[in-house]
């Protein structure tokens, strides 16, 4: 499906120089002089390179359709992660990178989405939100505003994050997986 160069938005995949792109950031300027561009910033989801590209209004770039599938992580083995089809119960393969910082959020057993082009899979979606233990956080220092301090916490997959100062270490809690940010306290 082809748009314009102005419609492109952040998560969009397109086929571009005969490469398939995930669209990172945008951003649509209007100079002064001559017409509006939108800046994008892509990374192609085959080798991994990253681009900056200009597309003016009167350009149209193909939007890749990807097919999705549903799959339950297993486990890891080295740098590797492996996935079962929900369906077939057939296995596969993936490296960690493919997920980038988020691979730290994978829990045994968790349902993922795959992304596949050309029956090919290009990347890994987790959900949204997952729940985590708190293994340690600073203590709250007196003196600081309960409104705006948020206090450094290490959750049980080793990622940082910050967490209101009533957030003692043990305590579950719900963190967003690609903002890497406290939502709220597990119920």
């Amino acid at each position: 499906m082809k748009i314009s160069g102005v419609d492109i938005r952040p998560g969009n995949i397109l086929e571009y120089e005969n490469g398939i792109w995930k669209v990172a950031k945008t951003q649509h300027t209007q100079p002064g002089k001559g017409g509006a561009f939108m800046q994008v910033e892509m990374k192609n989801l085959i080798d991994g390179r990253k681009t900056n590209v200009r597309f003016r209004s009167a350009d149209t770039v193909e939007k890749v359709r990807l097919d999705t599938k549903d799959f339950q992580f297993l486990y890891a083995e080295g740098d590797q992660l492996v996935f079962m089809d929900i369906e077939n119960y057939e296995q596969i393969q993936l490296p960690a990178d493919l997920l980038g910082e988020a691979a730290a959020f994978l829990q045994d057993g968790m349902q993922v989405l795959l992304e596949l082009w050309e029956e090919r899979p290009i990347s890994v979606q987790l959900p949204e939100q997952v729940e985590a233990t708190i293994v340690e956080a600073d203590a709250v220092v007196k003196g600081q505003t309960a409104s705006s301090s948020y206090k450094p916490a290490v959750l049980d997959n080793g990622v940082r994050v910050m967490v209101p100062p009533h957030i003692e270490s043990g305590t579950r809690i719900v963190v967003d997986v690609y903002e890497k940010t406290y939502i709220r306290k597990a119920d």
